[in-house]
């Protein structure tokens, strides 16, 4: 019996054809890997309007709407909790901040990661220029997908409303990506001004369980040319139940996005997340990924601060290595430190931890180490090898005052991390060249004169973010930018990041 296609079909396949012929430019923050779950709006046809001066006003005057929707104020962080000023972005142009942000890469230093990552969920009043477009909310949201950080993503979508297209790509993604896609096909369904692609329709009316209008969406596809070749192969194979199982599996794309990634996971081809965009990690999370999947992916993950330190030890701790070598080694020594924690076992604490630091630093997992452990080992008061090492594990917490200052230094080394701890290296030695680098930040901060200039403009955002750039152009061998931006970092109050960056600086093999 033929099938017949509804009204929300044929809505479907009209509002498809009106969208083909004319794409809208890529966003300001458009990101490469993502799904066209929905179809981007069609960009007008109509004749630019000819450049009339609408006054005498100089061309870089720009003029705010007063009372106009503020997509780009939404946050989830209160300046109560950052610390920050909701005018953080001042006299700033959305393009300048949004390619700040864009460009950030602060990752090699946890402190500078977590101080980016506040900065893109900070309530703020949007950019003069920002007009109610959303342009910059587009781009913290973009960063946060960039650098796998999907549940804070996901919750600033959330507060955003998620009411536009590009917002509800994102959604998609996030939701394909974390398990959740069935609530987003039902958004998707019930948001009259969404025109799903034909590969999303599909894919969620499959979700849905019904199969005969998503055989019928396919076949509507392809006659009308708006899947790819490469789609329709994949997609048909998808909604082909009865396929045997012994066939020939389809070439892996070299860039899938979520939704090509979860079409190949359902036909029993899983595509591997490790080198894909970090975003891709998050799925590997969920208890159906094997053991050793979801540790790598925790791994990575926590490396970049995108999720909780606590995760990660749940993930470590879920059962006992199925082998040795590799991320095996490393999750029995974290077990048998973990265990020996737990039981206050100082001797056997003082054996095991030496290998678990040495296990968490060659996975670059220093610093979420720290958070959960430096408590605990601050109680025991640990000698000899343990205890400079249980010293050095506190410096990258935030008890790392409280640290130095119970500590008599053993050497020039730990006297000058003593000293960045408590804020003050007056005659204090820098023991080598990054020291040497980071001293004059605290002596005498000077922060950059184009720094100063965007301070005087109340442009602290963007200033901040320069700062951070700074920095991390200092790990990879361009010193002068660590006294610059931990000058620039002191001087605007941001006195906890300042120290715990150059503690990290100094004791984190991050270099090149």
């Amino acid at each position: 019996m033929p099938i017949k296609p509804g009204p929300w079909q044929v809505a479907v396949t009209l509002a498809l054809l009106a969208a083909a012929p004319a794409r809208a430019e890529a966003p300001l923050s458009a990101i490469d890997w993502l799904s066209q779950s929905v179809a981007t709006p069609a960009a007008s046809t109509a004749p630019p309007e000819p450049a009339v001066a609408l006054n005498g006003l100089p061309q870089d005057v720009t003029v705010t709407v007063l009372d106009a929707p503020a997509p780009d104020a939404v946050g989830l962080l209160p300046a109560r909790v950052t610390g920050l000023p909701r005018a953080l972005w001042g006299m700033g142009r959305t393009a300048d901040i949004a390619a700040l942000i864009t460009r950030q890469h602060a990752e090699a230093l946890p402190a500078l990661q977590s101080l980016l990552i506040t900065l893109l969920l900070a309530e703020a009043d949007p950019p003069v220029d920002a007009g109610g477009k959303g342009d910059l909310l587009l781009t913290r949201i973009d960063k946060l997908l960039d650098i796998g950080a999907l549940e804070q993503a996901a919750a600033l979508l959330q507060a955003s409303g998620a009411a536009t297209v590009d917002l509800f790509r994102r959604a998609f993604d996030v939701a394909l990506l974390t398990g959740s896609e069935d609530q987003a096909c039902a958004a998707m369904q019930a948001t009259p001004d969404l025109a799903p692609t034909f590969t999303a329709r599909i894919f969620c009316l499959a979700r849905a369980g019904d199969w005969n209008a998503a055989a019928l969406t396919l076949q509507t596809g392809k006659a009308l040319a708006l899947i790819t070749p490469a789609e329709a192969v994949l997609l048909t194979r998808f909604l082909d139940t009865t396929l045997d199982e012994g066939a020939t599996d389809l070439p892996q794309p070299e860039k899938p996005t979520p939704l090509v990634w979860r079409l190949f996971e359902a036909i029993g081809q899983p595509l591997a997340t490790a080198p894909l965009p970090l975003a891709f990690s998050n799925a590997d999370l969920s208890e159906t990924a094997g053991l050793k999947a979801q540790i790598e992916a925790a791994e990575r993950l926590a490396r970049v601060g995108a999720i909780a330190p606590n995760q990660l030890l749940g993930i470590y701790t879920l059962g006992a290595p199925a082998a040795s070598g590799g991320v095996w080694d490393r999750v029995e020594a974290f077990q048998r430190f973990d265990a020996a924690l737990t039981k206050a076992d100082a001797p056997a604490v003082a054996q095991h931890l030496p290998l678990v630091w040495a296990q968490m630093a060659e996975a670059e997992l220093e610093v979420p180490f720290a958070t959960l452990y430096t408590d605990a080992l601050l109680k025991m008061q640990l000698e000899g090898e343990a205890g400079a090492i249980a010293f050095r594990v506190a410096l990258l917490s935030s008890r790392y005052e409280q640290a130095a200052r119970a500590r008599a230094p053993a050497d020039a080394t730990e006297a000058f991390l003593i000293g960045l701890a408590r804020g003050s290296l007056q005659g204090v030695a820098p023991p080598d060249s990054m020291a040497r680098a980071i001293a004059p930040a605290f002596l005498q901060p000077q922060p950059a004169a184009d720094a100063l200039a965007m301070l005087a403009e109340d442009r602290l955002g963007e200033a901040v973010l320069a700062a951070i750039d700074r920095i991390g152009r200092g790990v990879e061998g361009d010193l002068r930018g660590v006294t610059e931006g931990l000058a620039l970092l002191r001087h605007v109050g941001l006195e906890d990041v300042a120290r715990r960056t150059a503690l990290e600086l100094m004791l984190l093999e991050r270099r090149g």
